[in-house]
């Protein structure tokens, strides 16, 4: 029975897929916190209406100022959010380009393999069929002399 194929790199292109995995999960935590800062975002947003609705039915001098001043606050908040944003978008693409670094290279690792197995397996095709050819061969061979 033919030897079973074994790529030469299969230590690196494992090393290269574990690279990849985790890069795919250093994304997908970056990701997270993009999120996580765009759904603060929205809540706030949510209490600028909320706000600006109350603030527009209110009559009281103290209650319009506690709600300029909260309006301030919440100003500030957005402010702080969009500059997390911001830097948070930016860790996010430098982990997109490392994992598309790390892709390309798995890739080209695994385009390797295919085809050193494809030549491994158009050789042991070619040798499966040597070693019918001399076998029949042989028998004529044999049967050949046998009638002689």
């Amino acid at each position: 029975m033919a030897e079973k194929f074994k790529f030469e790199l299969q230590d690196i292109l494992d090393f290269r897929n574990f690279e990849k995995e985790q890069a795919e999960a250093e994304l997908a935590k970056a990701l997270a916190v993009e999120t996580q800062i765009n759904d603060n975002l929205q809540n706030i947003a949510a209490q600028f209406i909320q706000l600006k609705k109350a603030t527009d039915s209110m009559s009281d001098f103290e209650d319009i100022a506690a709600s300029a001043h909260h309006k301030t606050f919440l100003e500030y908040q957005k402010e702080e959010l969009l500059q997390q944003l911001a830097q948070a978008q930016l860790v996010s693409q430098e982990k997109r380009g490392i994992l598309a670094e790390i892709m390309k290279k798995t890739t080209a690792l695994e385009k390797l393999k295919e085809r050193d197995e494809a030549a491994y397996n158009e050789e042991e095709t070619r040798k499966e069929n040597d070693f019918i050819d001399d076998l029949a061969n042989s028998n004529k061979r044999l049967s050949g002399q046998a009638r002689q």
